[in-house]
């Protein structure tokens, strides 16, 4: 039997979950020997000569696009997402750094009903809801602690990952998710190459191994989520991106001992239940023109 394509969706999206929480670990090891726009550049170009057999085999003409402004934008968003997200998970705890960047799921259906016209399903709102209680009690703010600059950073990464996710949605209806990848991965490539040298950045040879299994992990992780999107709409599936924080608790614990607490379980299980949400739900049907 055949599985349907919104539960095709949720895999690729729990996949991409999956392969980006495992990226998060080894951006936080790798932080603490080449500095973030290292980070960022080596991710962007290893991702690019990964794709580049796809580019070679079927030539430049599979890769040109009459949608190049969105897929600048989507670059753009994506990679300022990507700045943010890199630095906090340099100066502030894994999980708290995972919990703000995969908040970005709560702001995508209004992102998509403001961008994409799609209609928001009662049943992806409550979603959405216990999701977003879910990573408030993962993340069990307590005091001032919580709001300084590098975890306001890390909400503004989110807000601009909500903006790339929507972005990939609009591009999927026409374009492959090889093209939106390897486009992604070019334009940001070249921009954090400008960065990199302008900066004379300089990671040492230590780091080198790191950052290749970075830019790897990131690129899979690229293309299960422009399968996803290509499958079923934004505001259906984004609540699955927070079994991410479930994976990385995971890592935290395994990795550095930090035992999940009774309100981190709590919020665990209300992230799978809007995850489970999220999969039975009806696609909503687009709003008809004003």
């Amino acid at each position: 039997m055949s599985l349907s394509p919104g539960t095709r969706a949720v895999a690729y999206m729990s996949a991409s979950a999956l392969l980006f929480a495992s990226m998060g670990v080894l951006i936080r090891l790798v932080s603490h020997q080449a500095d973030n726009l290292s980070i960022v550049f080596a991710r962007n170009l290893v991702a690019t000569v990964v794709m580049a057999p796809w580019m070679l085999r079927h030539g430049f003409s599979d890769f040109r696009t009459p949608r190049l402004a969105l897929h600048l934008g989507r670059a753009l968003v994506g990679l300022g997402s990507m700045y943010g997200f890199f630095y906090a998970l340099a100066h502030i705890p894994l999980a708290n750094a995972m919990v703000f960047t995969y908040s970005a799921p709560v702001f995508i259906p209004v992102f998509a009903w403001l961008l994409l016209d799609e209609r928001i399903h009662a049943r992806v709102i409550l979603a959405t809801a216990l999701g977003f209680l879910g990573v408030i009690l993962v993340c069990r703010p307590q005091g001032p602690a919580l709001w300084n600059l590098y975890t306001l950073i890390g909400i503004a990464s989110a807000l601009l990952a909500a903006l790339a996710f929507v972005a990939v949605r609009a591009l999927s209806s026409s374009e492959k998710p090889s093209r939106i990848v390897f486009l992604f991965a070019c334009i940001s490539t070249l921009i954090s190459g400008l960065v990199f040298l302008g900066m004379g950045s300089r990671p040492p040879m230590s780091s080198l191994t790191l950052l290749l299994a970075i830019g790897l992990i990131a690129t899979l992780s690229q293309l299960c989520l422009s399968r996803a999107y290509a499958l079923a709409a934004a505001s259906r599936i984004g609540p699955v991106n927070y079994l991410s924080i479930v994976i990385a608790g995971f890592y935290g614990w395994a990795l550095w001992g930090e035992r999940p607490s009774p309100s981190s379980l709590a919020g665990f299980a209300l992230i799978i239940v809007a995850t489970l949400l999220c999969l039975n739900a009806r696609r909503p049907a687009p709003s008809p023109p004003a």
